[in-house]
């Protein structure tokens, strides 16, 4: 501790000399109509209270670019007539780099007066138009603004109401007391299974994340009841948006951060002519500093990149792609007990590999009709092996080990999708469109690590043979297509319908799923909206994909005809527009899931509580006869960012329960109870004009414990340390309440003579030390069931410089 506070206060007497005279730099962006995407010419561009007036006029392409725009935080206002005026406050301009603020507006239906609306005050709205509840924006900033975040967009996500991340050790996203693995990630509009490093099939979150957050642009993410063009997810969807690099200069950021890593990212002008940019972004993981959870040294490494060709007559083409690598060893003798991913009774080795690249292309039919094209592909690819140590009679280590298992997974998707959209009038657009992606499945699982189910006939300790419990090498097609529109009769209120369809090839399964939502502002401030949504998704695929033994050394995929997970989603919410800076928003919900997997004799197995760990349970010869339901409220304040400082607080309560083929309702594994965050923050600009500044963050969360399975001591000792679980009492058990702190001090500099700037801050995280209980676990060096708690106390410290 006391070296960082050294650390942080020589880097401050190292940057106070850049802390002088003010300068200036360029605010710049594109206008365009948000049903039509088309750009407005004529908008009137320009920075409240600037004195000398700062102002401009888009062009014929909406293009706008105010020069001479003095660094720190400044008021951009947007007015164009027949369209509602938009004010985007506290936009950040620095001395290191250029400011974007694309905007898109809403044309009036009512009058070709000007209607005045703030954009700040609406920053919890989404960007797909479609999307009247449950939905909200994420920007770059917030990312790197709150604290304890680890420069993580889903780590993002848990200070939103309805979503539970009480694991510090993985990113797994828990909406309302859905399993992680009902998701959707969409990179560019290309579905990806996974966006983390030391990722495994059917999963959806991690330890690191392998997205890069500088990347991105202002994105949605959505918890409930989303429009139809989402399909495959039945808890959330996460729209992910890569933005354009810098179409005028060459930009360049060096970024070191204790979690993240080592970065260095460029950006600039591939074709001025056509407004062509490049952006592209390499991080090397600091695996020494990295808090995973474990004492071994994780490594991995990531690419990411976009090439915008810009306009042409053929229509504007977009390159995008990200990969990364990662890998780890679990050396039994170097580790102990309190690990959270490995047994000092084996040797585990991880390799990972993560990826996709796609190519957008957008072809303009008339100013209000458009097509979208996307084709791609995504890869996650995974190896692991598994070592077991020998013992003797009396238990002790012998040194030598075997083979337990050995694992082979690939999962790739090709996917071409295209959408079509017409904004007739004001008043009505349509939206259309279908995705295929193309499963190339190879999987291959081999375990022995199983010595009461394989006969060790010469008995010297090692399983005769391994049991194939997965090998799959098929490509099947899932095809989606939907339809969806939007009428506004007025401006405070419109409706929204329409209809989304899959067909898996693999299964033969196929569902239509209704969608319709209604929003009425019926009062200057108050908004009240309803929705409603039918959703499926496929089976995760280590389930849908599991090979059991059926006879002596006869495998058979028993899982394989399973049809997709269903869902009703309905959302009722209500805003409240405190002021011009605060809102508050409430949302009650009721998720009913059905046709879910559980096992045909009766047991409490079900496949809602798969999802939130690395491995998925090993049952077969399931059928879609489970149950289960959530429901919950929600409430948010929050107070965006304005006269130097912000607000959000968030509590959700809400019960997740299933049903088993013992038709028993229980707790699900993701039933926490309740989940409450608080955030807060404050700038204090310093230097002239405010172009410098002191920043402090801070954020406090606390959620109910989490639900858990007892074990059977007895059983798992008979079982030679192999857990043995009490399944007729499943999930009846709670951890101690999950409680942290977080404590983020900052400073950001702007130079007085160059066009650079610097942000550094010292993220304390967990600072009361809390050992919040990770899992129960048999401990084979004990003897007993122990508590492995998560991780403590952790500074994680960034250095960023843009140039």
């Amino acid at each position: 501790m006391k070296r960082i506070i050294l650390l942080a206060h020589l880097f401050l007497i190292f940057l106070m000399p850049f802390i002088a005279k003010g300068q200036s730099q360029v605010v710049k962006g594109v206008v365009k109509d948000l049903e039509a995407d088309y750009p407005l010419p004529g908008v009137n561009i320009y920075i409240e209270n600037s004195e000398p007036f700062v102002g401009t006029v888009s062009d014929m392409e909406g293009k706008f670019r105010l020069e001479n725009v003095p660094v720190g935080r400044q008021t951009v206002v947007v007015r164009f007539i027949g369209y509602k005026t938009q004010t985007l406050q506290n936009v950040l301009v620095t001395a290191g780099k250029e400011s974007v603020i694309n905007v898109q507006l809403i044309e009036s239906v009512e009058s070709l007066g000007e209607v005045v609306i703030s954009a700040d005050a609406d920053k919890d709205r989404p960007i797909n138009e479609m999307a009247k509840v449950s939905a909200r924006t994420y920007s770059i900033e917030e990312v790197t603004r709150y604290s304890g975040g680890r420069n993580d967009v889903a780590r993002l996500a848990s200070n939103f109401a309805g979503v539970s991340t009480a694991n510090d050790s993985r990113n797994d996203i828990v909406v309302r007391g859905n399993s992680p693995s009902g998701l959707l990630w969409r990179v560019e509009g290309l579905p990806t299974p996974t966006v983390n490093h030391f990722s495994t099939l059917g999963t959806t979150g991690g330890p690191v994340s392998a997205l890069n957050t500088n990347m991105l642009r202002t994105s949605d993410f959505l918890t409930g009841a989303f429009p139809a063009e989402y399909g495959n997810a039945n808890a959330a969807v996460f729209d992910v948006k890569f933005r354009n690099g810098n179409s005028d200069k060459h930009e360049f950021t060096a970024q070191l951060s204790a979690f993240s890593g080592l970065e260095f990212m460029a950006e600039g002008p591939m074709n001025k002519k056509k407004d062509g940019s490049y952006l592209v972004s390499y991080r090397y993981g600091i695996a020494s500093l990295a808090a995973t959870g474990t004492s071994a040294t994780p490594y991995y490494q990531d690419l990411a990149f976009k090439l915008n060709f810009g306009e042409s007559k053929l229509g504007r083409f977009e390159l995008f792609g990200m990969g990364g690598r990662s890998s780890i060893d679990f050396i039994g003798s170097e580790i102990d007990e309190n690990d959270l991913f490995a047994d000092p009774s084996q040797d585990s080795y991880v390799k990972n590999e993560v990826g996709l690249m796609g190519l957008n292309h957008v072809v303009r039919l008339s100013n209000n009709s458009f097509i979208k094209t996307t084709i791609g592909g995504t890869l996650m690819h995974l190896d692991f092996d598994q070592d077991n140590y020998l013992t003797d009679p009396e238990g002790s280590a012998t040194g030598n080990k075997y083979r337990a298992v050995e694992v082979r997974d690939s999962e790739q998707r090709y996917t071409v999708s295209s959408q079509f959209n017409k904004k007739y009038n004001a008043r009505f657009n349509l939206r259309t469109g279908f995705i295929t992606e193309f499963y190339d499945l190879d999987n291959n699982v081999k375990d022995r690590d199983r010595r009461s189910e394989i006969p060790d006939e010469n008995e010297d300790g090692i399983p005769d043979y391994f049991v194939t419990t997965r090998d799959i090498d098929t490509t099947a097609p899932l095809t989606q297509f939907y339809g969806q529109g939007e009428y506004k009769f007025t401006d405070q209120l419109s409706i929204t319908g329409g209809l989304h369809s899959q067909y898996f090839e693999l299964t033969n399964d196929f569902q239509l799923e209704p969608r319709a939502a209604v929003s009425w502002q019926y009062r200057p401030k108050q908004r009240i909206s309803f929705a409603y949504g039918l959703h499926s998704q496929l089976v995760p695929l280590p389930v849908l994909l599991l090979e059991e033994e059926v006879a002596p050394g006869v495998m058979e995929a028993t899982n394989e005809n399973l049809e997709f997970i269903k869902s009703h989603h309905f959302v009722l919410a209500y805003d409240f527009k405190l002021s011009s800076s605060w809102r508050l928003k409430t949302e009650a919900y009721y998720q009913s899931l059905y046709n879910v997997p559980v096992e045909a004799v009766p047991t409490s197995y079900s496949v809602l509580n798969e999802g939130g760990e690395f491995t998925f349970d090993e049952r077969g010869s399931l059928v879609n006869e489970g149950t289960g339901f959530n429901y919950g409220m929600e409430l948010t304040i929050e107070k965006f960012f304005s006269n130097n400082y912000y607000v959000l607080s968030t509590v959700s309560v809400f019960n997740s329960r299933y049903k088993g083929s013992d038709e028993v309702e229980r707790n699900t594994a993701f039933s926490n109870g309740y989940v409450f965050n608080i955030l807060g923050g404050k700038e204090w600009p310093i230097g002239e004009n405010g172009r410098n500044a002191l920043t402090f963050d801070t954020k406090f969360t606390t959620s109910g414990g989490r639900p858990y399975t007892p074990i059977d001591l007895e059983a798992t000792r008979a079982n030679d340390g192999r857990e043995v679980l009490v399944e007729n009492e499943a999930f009846s058990e709670r951890y101690p309440a999950y409680l942290r702190w977080d404590v983020k001090f900052g400073v950001r500099i702007n130079s007085r003579s160059a066009k650079i700037s610097h942000q550094f801050f010292v993220d304390l995280q967990n600072v009361t030390n809390r050992e919040n209980i990770f899992v129960q676990r048999y401990n084979p060096v004990t003897d007993q069931i122990n508590n492995v708690n998560q991780i403590g106390f952790f500074p994680d410290v960034m250095y960023r410089l843009q140039f």
